[in-house]
């Protein structure tokens, strides 16, 4: 490759330019929000416009993802990405906005922005040349909010995710560290069976709040000992270490305060340390609720690459020659879409323009110069692998 000072500073000038910030602003402003799973159809076809725009190859729909690439040769460099937000808090969310040096929106941070970014970067590798060993596959799909049923699950069960791949990156709001592993997650909802009566003559019905205290009891004690364990990884503050037992995210039970509850339903969220064995932990919460019926609404497995992986050591080094600091590795505290690739031993990590402090909430916002740094920093790590 050449020399790369001079290669970045022309990426930087090309990466400067308003389209990249346009896109970002276009996929912003449509609300593609998941639960539902809102205006699937117009994001697709925002992002099949522009990657035709930009002469990408194989532009195409699988299911309600969308696929692309750019250079030639079997070996695969994947930038992936989601376009499904959480629901807004206001419709104003959507109506993108600059303010000063940020902007604004919801999906701005996680993950717009980086989907904008990939996708002008990978543009900029091909323009510039870069590729002469490989190709950057462009992955942009749906449902990542909700576990990917129509999105990286969907391509698993197509036969078509990570094929050729010699590693994967995606654009998640990291705030300039590298996400290298992910916590595996079993979320259940639990019901207790009882009998309506009133309160007069409770004694004809029969309590379901009441019956669903010994398993609560058992899940306590579990989380006590739960949340002793902690990770090897490197995640911060050291509470973060610690593995997860969270009960009671939503509780129901019955139907007024004068009647015997006939129903009494309470979720489960366990977060597994990558140490920690899923079969193992499932068996364990289900012999806590041997007398409920349960529902699994997750189950995914925990995912770690080792930093020491020839992509991390590239990825590594080209943060720090665009940012001027070197990222730590660490822990991310929840699901990250690298699992479907870590599962089949491609290396993959996640790096993104965006900040978790305010991805989900009421003000979410990206740093435009990250949305730039970011494009910079994928283009030359393809560079360096593909080059």
């Amino acid at each position: 490759m050449e020399n790369a000072e001079s290669l970045l500073e022309r990426l930087r000038d090309r990466l400067c330019d308003s389209a990249m910030l346009e896109l970002a602003q276009r996929l912003i402003a449509i609300p593609s929000e998941n639960p539902p799973g809102n205006h699937y159809e117009d994001c697709a076809h925002a992002l099949l416009e522009e990657l035709d725009r930009l002469g990408f190859s194989g532009v195409k729909r699988e299911g309600d993802c969308v696929v692309a690439s750019v250079g030639t040769g079997s070996q695969t460099l994947y930038f992936s990405g989601h376009y499904d937000v959480v629901p807004a808090q206001s419709r104003d969310q959507f109506q993108p906005r600059v303010e000063g040096v940020n902007l604004f929106g919801r999906g701005s941070s996680d993950m717009k922005g980086g989907l904008a970014a990939m996708i002008h970067a990978a543009a900029a590798a091909r323009d510039e040349g870069l590729l002469n060993n490989g190709r950057i596959g462009i992955v942009v799909v749906p449902d990542e909010e909700t576990a990917g049923p129509r999105g990286s699950r969907d391509l698993v069960a197509r036969g078509v995710l990570g094929k050729d791949a010699i590693g994967m990156l995606t654009p998640e709001p990291t705030g300039g560290i590298v996400w290298n592993a992910n916590r595996g997650a079993i979320t259940l909802r639990a019901t207790m069976r009882g009998k309506s009566a009133h309160v007069g003559r409770q004694f004809e019905g029969v309590n379901a709040f009441e019956r669903a205290i010994p398993a609560i009891k058992k899940l306590l004690d579990l989380k006590k000992e739960v949340e002793l364990r902690e990770t090897q990884q490197q995640i911060a503050p050291a509470a973060a270490r610690k593995s997860i037992l969270l009960l009671g995210g939503r509780v129901e039970a019955g139907t007024n305060f004068n009647v015997t509850p006939d129903f009494c339903s309470f979720t489960i969220d366990r977060r597994m340390n990558p140490e920690e064995n899923l079969a193992e932990e499932k068996r364990r919460l289900m012999d806590a609720l041997e007398d409920c019926q349960v529902e699994i609404l997750q189950e995914e497995s925990a995912a770690a690459t080792s930093p020491l992986e020839r992509l991390g050591v590239v990825l590594s080094r080209q943060i720090t020659m665009v940012t001027g600091k070197a990222p730590a590795f660490e822990l991310c505290p929840g699901l990250l879409e690298t699992r479907f690739y870590a599962a089949r031993g491609i290396p993959a990590f996640s790096f993104g323009p965006g900040l978790l402090t305010v991805s989900h909430g009421p003000n979410e916002f990206v740093p435009i110069r990250n949305i730039g740094e970011c494009a910079a920093i994928y283009a030359l790590t393809a560079a360096a692998l593909l080059g």
